[in-house]
């Protein structure tokens, strides 16, 4: 096995480049480190909402999203392939996607992470299961493209997202210091 950009402390290698291990078990690696850390850019989901409060999660900034939203809504996506991958059909619409439910309480909050967090590694398990061959077939039907492109676009979405949640939380911590 070979390592290479060493994290700050070298007490955890950010990418363990392991020869034997399949594409789908790097895909899946890859999506694990987005959500519970040891990626390449040391920024995970779960280290940048470990220590918000629900009403940090659903304050309002600007016309943004709230953090509660987007963590809904990245999960919406990964809980919809997941059915996929265990046999059933697809079933997502980009109109639910946002379709929060209230978050009144730091249990309500903490349900919603719980869930985000048991449906990763449930997703990251079913990816790893996938023979290779399979990427490259469709995911329920033509237009969406194969499995490939699609595990790989819920990455990318995930990146995308958690870069406003570090954004939008930045901006949340300075006001509560004013």
């Amino acid at each position: 096995m070979s390592q290479a950009f060493v994290k700050e402390s070298d007490e955890q290698w950010l990418h363990e480049i392991q020869p034997t291990m399949n594409l789908t078990a790097q895909i899946a690696k890859h999506f694990r480190e987005i959500h519970f850390g040891g990626n390449w850019t040391a920024s995970s989901l779960k280290d940048h909402l470990a220590d918000l409060t629900w009403q940090q999660a659903t304050t309002k900034v600007y016309s943004l999203n709230t953090i509660a939203a987007l963590v809904y809504h990245m999960n919406y996506y990964v809980s919809s392939v997941i059915k996929v991958l265990q046999g059933e059909p697809l079933d997502a619409h980009d109109k639910y996607s946002f379709d929060l439910p209230p978050i009144q309480s730091q249990k309500d909050w903490e349900s919603l992470l719980d869930k985000t967090w048991k449906e990763a590694e449930s997703f990251a398990i079913l990816v790893e299961q996938l023979p290779d061959k399979k990427l490259w077939e469709n995911l329920a039907d033509e237009k969406y493209g194969n499995y490939y492109r699609n595990i790989h676009g819920i990455i990318e979405h995930a990146h995308y997202h958690l870069g406003q949640i570090v954004l939008i939380k930045k901006i949340i911590l300075q006001a509560d210091k004013v």
